[in-house]
């Protein structure tokens, strides 16, 4: 199987090896080392402050983003939350859920978010504004300057989904004074799933502490506190977070986060160079390192999925709802190469002599 999803992806030997052996008993001295070292590579990865907080939660990325909305956000505030595509959509019903009064900034499917579609929410006493750095659903990557921009002048709280864009694309939380970034283990860390990963700015960390939240096991303050000793208030996912440990000191000897988005900047353009006389366009033109959305033209996108699984032991990425017959994405992330772009281009041309697209 050669996988191009965008999660889970292909993991390196060393994370394979590690997801083989037996899991060790995590409340020591050795597995606490493990989380603080963990905690400190990804808040440099992450442009963090120096006394940022970085919580590990066993639970999908989708578990952190409403682990984050209860406990950094209350009935008292007022949040903006781009709404592109199927994430954008969770993270408005994660808010309405939770009784976070929101305004969704609704996008057509592939449409970047610019200045103008903020200008009317100016000055408006929002104190909060949620976006997905990258909507994978459609491929978007949105332009986190404009975004940090009206931020600062708005003084909003800052919230970045950035699960499927951290390490494929520069990022920084510091410069772009992002109080909260989510990422987690399945895309770029190229770990199996089951693992998302919270960092908070100082500032992040103190509302947290100051909100009162109605749940035992998204209690991020209790998090918090178990963190300082290297440990979680609940049995994790140890396997996997060995796993991250692992990956994320490859990344750091390998030339660390710049390195890694280079890396995933050259493989992706790669692809995408290798796609000419083909018949797809892209799905949208603000595009992250980390996956190619493509509308093919003369079939249906799913079918495309199916025959290149069946057939070929290939996976793409397939799209469901309006998107399924529309779109289906490439992921550049784990541990691919150019060779194995190659191989997907070449099966491409194949179904294209074919007349299956």
């Amino acid at each position: 199987m050669l996988n191009f999803t965008v999660g889970p992806v292909m993991s390196s030997d060393l994370v394979c090896a590690i997801g083989q052996e037996q899991v060790p008993y995590f409340r020591t001295s050795e597995f606490s080392e493990l989380m603080l070292e963990s905690e400190r590579l990804l808040k440099n990865f992450a442009g963090a402050q120096q006394n940022a907080r970085s919580l590990f939660i066993t639970g999908s990325g989708t578990a952190s983003m409403e682990a984050v909305v209860m406990n950094v956000f209350n009935s008292q505030d007022k949040v903006l939350v781009v709404n592109g595509g199927s994430f954008g959509s969770r993270f408005v019903e994660l808010c309405r859920i939770h009784d976070v009064p929101c305004t969704s900034i609704d996008l057509q499917y592939g449409e970047p978010l610019t200045a103008n579609h903020l200008i009317s929410y100016e000055n408006k006493g929002y104190t909060g504004f949620l976006v997905n750095k990258h909507e994978t659903s459609t491929g978007v990557h949105y332009d986190m300057q404009v975004i940090s921009d009206f931020c600062k002048r708005n003084d909003l709280f800052l919230v970045v989904d950035a699960i499927s864009s951290f390490l494929a694309d520069p990022f920084n939380m510091e410069e772009l004074d992002v109080q909260v970034m989510i990422t987690g283990s399945q895309k770029a860390l190229a770990c199996p799933p089951g693992i998302s990963i919270i960092v908070l700015s100082p500032k992040a960390v103190m509302r947290i502490n100051h909100n009162k939240v109605r749940s035992m096991y998204f209690d991020l303050s209790d998090a918090l506190r178990n963190g300082e000793r290297g440990q979680t208030p609940f049995t994790p996912a140890v396997g996997i977070i060995r796993q991250i440990h692992a990956r994320l000191k490859e990344i750091d000897s390998n030339g660390g986060v710049n390195a890694e988005v280079s890396r995933t900047a050259a493989l992706a353009q790669n692809f995408r160079n290798k796609l000419v006389g083909l018949p797809f366009i892209f799905f949208t033109n603000c595009m992250s390192n980390a996956v190619t959305p493509l509308h093919p033209l003369n079939a249906s996108a799913h079918q495309i999925f199916l025959t290149l699984k069946d057939e070929y032991g290939i996976w793409i990425c397939p799209n469901g709802g309006e998107l399924k017959d529309r779109v289906f994405r490439v992921g550049h992330i784990g541990n691919l190469n150019a060779e194995d772009n190659s191989t997907l281009v070449n099966a491409m041309i194949d179904m294209q002599k074919r007349g299956l697209i």
